[in-house]
């Protein structure tokens, strides 16, 4: 067995030791697709939601590790 196939299972054990790690760097990268999808939207569909432009402009320049605060908890 060479060293390089020793890698992958040592990641995996270290991951499996820190499960809220993952799960906070997908949370983190959905929060980012969800952000730039907000900006996307016109006048209109924002209208429909109840938010204004200059509001969701100003939630997708926020960056991805900056979570609402019921996601923390």
């Amino acid at each position: 067995m060479s060293a390089r196939s020793n890698i992958a299972p040592t990641f995996v054990r270290t991951l499996a030791r820190r499960p809220g790690f993952l799960r906070r760097l997908v949370d983190a990268l959905a929060l980012g697709r969800q952000r730039s999808h907000l900006a996307s939207l016109d006048d209109h569909m924002l209208a429909d939601i109840g938010i204004d432009r200059s509001s969701a402009e100003a939630e997708a320049r926020r960056p991805i590790w900056d979570a609402p605060q019921h996601w923390q908890e």
